[in-house]
């Protein structure tokens, strides 16, 4: 019997997790559209010009990151990933009627080719 409540609590444990990562990862149907509007901003963006200047861009992605805490559109970002690092791109007011490059990270194509042939 108590193997049986073990088994339980931790199935009930794990489905319980999982939908809440997938809550806080994968957008809803409305992030989805403004981040489809991100980076056609972010593409328009002076500091996006800029990096496409000096570095090679290979993939352009965008996300929401609700781990970070903030309310919304803070929480959507974009991922402009080059040959060297990869910069990431926040609104930068409630109205997200601009973006701009608000950090950057390691880039997997550093290390890699791009996937596309």
């Amino acid at each position: 019997m108590l193997l049986f409540a073990i088994s339980i609590s931790l199935n009930v444990y794990l489905v319980g997790k999982s939908f809440v990562m997938k809550k806080l990862i994968e957008p809803t149907d409305e992030e989805e559209i403004m981040l489809s509007e991100m980076v056609q901003k972010t593409v328009e963006s002076e500091d996006y010009k800029h990096l496409a200047k000096k570095e090679d861009i290979i993939a352009i992605q965008a996300g929401v990151d609700k781990f970070k805490g903030g309310s919304f559109p803070y929480t959507l970002e974009v991922s402009v990933k080059t040959d060297k690092q990869a910069y990431l791109f926040y609104c930068t007011d409630d109205k997200c009627t601009k973006v701009d490059n608000g950090g950057w990270t390691y880039s997997i194509y550093q290390d890699e080719n791009p996937r596309l042939p």
